[in-house]
Formats: structure tokens, C-alpha cells, sequence
């Protein structure tokens, strides 16, 4: 198998890096953090701008032609500079939906504002009591007056805050289904917060919520689903190689600089096997990555399983060697002024985003082994 990026990929990685250095370095973030403009509108423009918002999708459907290798390279990228804007849930979990969904005006439309940057997109699907099981959904939605009310609760819905509309999934007499919601409508029933990690996220308490947008029934919903999470879990993964190779090489260059005993402590074995170890699950989230890329070709449930496979070890990986990072480095690797310890949140708030370890686990270990698996949705 060739892994060799091609012209047009590699100059997207290195415009990304460039971007990245220049427009987002650590300094920059902190100073985001602080203030109440944690993602950046004019960020998002930018990205835009450059076409990465459309890099994944087909022209057919607005985009630039590009596939979840091209979404993938971006995302390793961004999770270098620690980029805050929701790139994944919108660009990707929310933008692949639709693009898996019946071609039709309101979907295009969707496309072409968020191609274009004038919308951000969430994707309300997962609940607490889900407790990051994708099958599992409970928001129920009726009919009433020629549109639906929707009733439910939706947890951890990343870039809700700043939303400018909301996918969300329900289940309906006839099945499970889609629905989109304009999140300006809704502000009184959002309850936004940060993460650990100081990306935006909110809740989503649904009680007689009314849509007039019916995205999909149960013939195309479950499918979508199963290309939004796909595409957006290689994509988290992707970030989180990112975050841990540049985890990995801030100790290795701390280890140089730092004396101990007349000594650099890259001198001493036991802190060289512990950076052997971290190299290691470094490499072997990189080549699942690449298998979870791969698996685009794949028919479920094989497909489903490599990107479980995929999920549960870079999540374990990513705690590995973020918290290993954060050793190393000593007292120093718990200060906030410090970058290191915001690398290891967001490698533990991706290590838990959209399943963690011993979910992905317990799917590989079923029988289907597929977190789409039509029937078992609905609840």
C-alpha cells in the first residue's frame, strides 16, 4: 500500500502547517482562552477561505473534489497548533451527514453555506445516557401541526454554542430520523460550556422543540450516521497523532535541556525507555490511522471494526503519552502558562469523544461488531 501523499495533498499539509505556525501559535490560543472569543469566526472565514472546509467533499456536492485523507491531513495539522474552531464536528461529522443524505435543495444549501464559512453545523446526537454508545438514542420526535416536536436530551454537542444550526437525531414511529433545528431559535434550552481542553461544547435540553426541517427517515438516517461518525472518528484520530507527535518532541527537547545530578536527563535509561514507549504508540496510532483510512473501501461490518479498532487504541494510546508527557516534564508540565498540559487535555478529551476505549472495545467484541448496525438504534 502506498502512504505517500500526492502533490495536491502534501501542498494542503504544508499550507496548513504554514497557517498554523503563523496564525496560531501557542501564545495566540492562551491569550483565546482567556478572553470569551475561544473560536474565532474570522479563524473559520479564513479556513474558508482556504478551501479546507470543503476539502472532503465531492464537487458534485460544492467541494474540491477531496476525500477523509484530505479532512484527515487538516486535522493532524490542527492538532499540532491545538486549534480550537470545530472543524470535526461541523466540516466533518455534521458536513458528511448531509452529503450522505438524498440530494436535495435544504441539504445543498446547508453545504454551501458551511463550504463557504457563513455556518457553522452541530450534530446533536449523542446522550448521557448513551454514555458514548452511538447506537443509543432516546429523543423522541411527534408530529404536530404539519411540523415535529422534538423531546429529549443531547449531551456533549461540540461547537454548540456557536452553532448556527443543529442536526438531531430522534426516533420516530417509523424509526429513527433527522432533523434540523436553527440553534438561535432554541438559546434557552443550550447550556453551553468549555472542556477540559477549552473547546466549546454545550448540552441540548429538548422539550417541545419545533422543526419544520425533516433531513431524513429511517431509510437514509442510519447510513448517514455511519459516514458522519466514520469520517469524523479518523479525523479525531488523525488530530490526536498530531497532538501526541508534538507532545512527544516537546519532552524529548525538555529532556535535553533539563540538568540532573551534572547530567541532561536524555542521558538517563529509564527516561529513554519511557520516550522508546511513547514512540511507540505514537507510530502504532499512526499506522491505524491509516488502516481506519483505508477501511473507507471496506463493506460493514469490517469497515465498523477497523474504525472501533482504530478509536480504542489511539485512545489509549493518547492518555499514554500525554500523561507520560506531563511526567517528564515534572512540576513545570502542570502549570497553565506551560503548553504541554493542554496537550494532554485534549488528547483525553478526544481519548473520550465519540466512545472511548472500552466502548470501541465492547464493539469489536459483539458479534455484528458494527456501531451503525440498522435495528439495534433505536431504544
Amino acid at each position: 500500500m502506498d502512504f505517500s501523499l500526492s502533490a495536491e495533498q502534501q501542498l494542503l499539509q504544508d499550507t496548513v502547517t504554514q497557517y498554523c505556525k503563523k496564525q496560531y501559535d501557542f501564545e495566540s490560543r492562551m491569550a483565546r482562552v482567556a478572553s470569551d472569543k475561544v473560536a474565532d469566526r474570522t479563524q473559520w472565514k479564513a479556513f474558508a477561505d482556504l478551501g479546507w472546509l470543503g476539502a472532503g467533499l465531492p464537487e458534485e456536492l460544492g467541494g474540491y473534489g477531496g476525500s477523509v485523507i484530505d479532512n484527515s491531513i487538516i486535522c493532524e495539522q490542527f492538532g499540532h497548533a491545538l486549534v480550537l474552531e470545530p472543524f470535526i464536528s461541523s466540516a466533518v461529522l455534521s458536513c458528511q451527514i448531509l452529503a450522505s443524505l438524498p440530494v436535495s435543495q435544504q441539504t445543498m444549501l446547508l453545504l454551501e453555506k458551511s463550504i463557504a464559512g457563513d455556518t457553522i453545523l452541530a450534530t446533536a446526537h449523542s446522550e448521557p445516557a448513551a454514555r458514548g454508545n452511538l447506537q443509543h438514542t432516546e429523543t423522541r420526535a411527534t408530529p404536530h401541526k404539519g411540523e415535529w416536536r422534538l423531546n429529549g436530551k443531547k449531551s456533549l454537542v461540540v461547537g454548540l454554542s456557536i452553532a448556527d444550526h443543529v442536526i438531531v437525531s430522534a426516533n420516530t414511529d417509523e424509526g429513527a430520523a433527522l432533523f434540523l433545528v436553527d440553534a438561535e431559535a432554541i438559546q434557552s434550552q443550550i447550556k453551553p460550556y468549555r472542556t477540559i481542553d477549552n473547546a466549546l461544547a454545550g448540552d441540548l435540553c429538548l422539550e417541545n422543540t419545533p422543526s419544520s426541517v425533516k433531513l431524513s427517515g429511517p431509510e437514509h438516517t442510519m447510513r448517514a450516521l455511519a459516514n458522519g461518525f466514520a469520517d469524523a472518528l479518523i479525523c479525531l484520530c488523525s488530530e490526536a497523532v498530531g497532538a501526541m507527535d508534538t507532545a512527544l518532541f516537546l519532552t524529548r527537547d525538555y529532556l535535553k535541556l533539563r540538568q540532573q545530578f551534572g547530567s541532561s536527563l536524555n542521558n538517563f535509561q529509564s527516561l529513554q525507555h519511557r520516550m522508546a514507549e511513547m514512540l511507540v504508540e505514537l507510530e502504532l496510532s499512526r499506522s491505524i490511522v491509516y488502516h481506519g483510512i483505508a477501511s473507507s473501501g471496506m463493506s460493514d461490518p469490517l469497515r465498523s471494526r477497523a474504525i472501533s479498532a482504530m478509536k480504542a487504541l489511539v485512545s489509549s494510546a493518547a492518555l499514554f503519552v500525554g500523561a507520560n508527557a506531563v511526567q517528564l516534564h515534572g512540576a513545570i508540565g502542570m502549570t497553565e502558562e506551560y503548553s504541554i498540559g493542554h496537550y494532554y487535555k485534549r488528547l483525553r478529551v478526544i481519548s473520550h469523544l465519540y466512545g472511548n476505549e472500552d466502548t470501541h472495545l465492547k464493539i469489536l467484541s459483539t458479534t455484528q461488531g458494527s456501531f451503525w448496525d440498522e435495528g439495534v438504534h433505536q431504544h
